[in-house]
């Protein structure tokens, strides 16, 4: 992530296989692929951002977040088998699965009956689960953003991704309706 994100992965992997059916459509005669030029390029971004926040755009971000978040930021205290350590090493692990698509279906549904995405069900039920295991009622998520505004930076290979904080103040009872309505 020190210079590209996922979506950037993407384009050079697109780009890449443009060169390559270039090559091996001209048998090696070196011809160039016709990709679109760049509107902009990364720097053009980085000088957008740094205007943008000088131009009071910061100070009106940090007022929002501490009106949002509060003073206070509680760390998550999960239970684990052994103590946190002191040094924080972020070291993870990795478990996937599946949902079965009617599971899916019946979430979608009943999403989309609350004006909320798949992924706000999921994420409403993920700090449900947060709620349980740690009894706090306060729970944030991290949540990766791809960050890319506007059109001319959809082509752009670089580092744009943002972390937004999602917050949910939950209790005992709170159903999905309401989680998905805070």
């Amino acid at each position: 992530h020190i210079i590209s994100d996922a979506w950037s992965n993407r384009i050079v992997i697109d780009e890449f296989a443009a060169h390559y059916r270039s090559r091996v459509q001209q048998e090696g005669e070196g011809q160039e692929p016709s990709l679109p030029a760049l509107p902009i390029q990364y720097a053009d971004y980085a000088i957008w951002q740094r205007n943008w926040l000088e131009a009071g755009e910061k100070e009106r971000q940090l007022a929002y977040w501490r009106s949002q978040l509060g003073e206070e930021h509680p760390v998550l205290q999960l239970p684990t088998d052994h103590p946190r350590p002191s040094n924080a090493n972020y070291r993870a692990a990795r478990h996937t699965f599946t949902l079965p698509a009617g599971l899916v279906a019946r979430l979608q549904r009943q999403a989309q009956s609350q004006g909320a995405t798949l992924i706000m069900a999921l994420l409403s039920g993920f700090q449900g689960l947060l709620y349980r295991y740690t009894g706090q009622r306060d729970i944030r998520v991290g949540v990766p953003i791809a960050n890319r505004h506007r059109v001319e930076s959809e082509r752009v290979v670089g580092f744009f991704v943002n972390t937004q904080v999602l917050r949910n103040v939950l209790e005992t009872r709170t159903r999905l309706h309401e989680a998905l309505a805070a």
